[in-house]
């Protein structure tokens, strides 16, 4: 535990009561503890990076465990919801829309929520906090608990279909120009929606397991419309993680499409390096077979032998071309 008191004005990002009427009120230094301890709802956003951090949860929430405390704060995550008497511990991730940032990097949020207080901990800004702290400070906010976390799971993954739409374009215009024209340089953009798509489900599925588990979880902090709320949360993971099986088994399917219009094209220029070929074998044979410096060649006396033997050799290279369209080899 900390002896000393942290800094809170760097270590809290925002804090606001919650009134319960969909508005709330800033909250600043001896404030915050009060609201955090008493019996009122508050919500405290804290930066999971500063050296502070840890520091004021363990003195202001001294009845959390250190399981909690230390997920809170830890640097690498997994979407996942502990419950404990009274509260739960939960880590959702949103979609990365922070400037030059890669979409599918995406973020962790950390929460620990019951009926009287609500703690998020973020290490990188994420859009839909700011987005329920803005309507909560225009009097349009949450009520409770159980509407806050109802609100944020749907603002969380709200923000994902535009991503999702994303891929799914770029993978219908990779597969439009592969029917057109295969190219080896679209193998590496099919490789990389896979990836993002990989990304994506990896961290999506287990926040289906975590909504599922709230909508049933028997919490006295989630009433029957909360979980109403939750239902069509749920509803739209179950549709995200089948629009990216959709997806990746796309990707696969026009990689594969691309694999066999690279091979055709190969396989026609190979076909006509071999018809030329066996055009001109025989023609190779007679001019190296008239070639050979030895007496008793044919005509070798005679002025018009030369245009003679080029006449004899068109009459070859029309006679093969017929043969190979009686054979139909073109």
């Amino acid at each position: 535990m900390s002896d000393k008191a942290p800094n809170v004005s760097t270590a809290i990002l925002h804090a606001c009561s919650i009134n319960g009427d969909g508005s709330g009120a800033a909250l600043e230094g001896k404030a915050i503890s009060k609201v955090v301890q008493a019996d009122a709802l508050g919500w405290v956003h804290l930066d999971g990076a500063h050296e502070d951090a840890r520091g004021w949860l363990e003195d202001e929430l001294k009845f959390l465990d250190s399981i909690v405390v230390d997920a809170l704060l830890a640097e690498e995550t997994r979407p996942r919801i502990l419950e404990f008497d009274g509260g739960a511990l939960m880590i959702l991730r949103g979609v990365n829309l922070n400037e030059d940032a890669a979409v599918e990097d995406m973020i962790s949020l950390r929460i620990w929520i019951d009926a009287h207080r609500i703690i998020t901990v973020q290490r990188r800004p994420l859009r839909a906090v700011a987005d329920i702290h803005s309507r909560l400070m225009d009097g349009r906010g949450v009520k409770d608990s159980g509407e806050f976390i109802a609100a944020l799971a749907g603002r969380l993954f709200e923000r994902m279909e535009p991503a999702f739409a994303d891929l799914d374009e770029a993978l219908d215009d990779i597969e439009e120009k592969i029917m057109e024209e295969p190219d080896p340089a679209e193998r590496q953009a099919v490789v990389a929606i896979r990836k993002k798509t990989i990304i994506f489900r990896r961290y999506i599925a287990p926040q289906r397991d975590v909504i599922s588990y709230l909508r049933t979880s028997e919490a006295k902090w989630l009433r029957a419309h909360h979980r109403r709320s939750l239902q069509e949360v749920l509803d739209r993971i179950v549709r995200y993680i089948e629009d990216l099986d959709t997806i990746r088994e796309r990707a696969q399917i026009v990689k594969d499409e691309l694999a066999n219009g690279l091979a055709d094209r190969m396989n026609k220029n190979m076909y006509v390096l071999s018809v030329i070929a066996a055009i001109f074998l025989p023609l190779g044979f007679l001019t190296g077979l008239l070639g050979i410096n030895v007496g008793g060649i044919p005509g070798a006396n005679y002025g018009g032998s030369f245009i003679i033997f080029c006449v004899m050799l068109i009459a070859v290279v029309a006679a093969q071309v017929y043969i190979f369209r009686k054979l139909k080899w073109f």
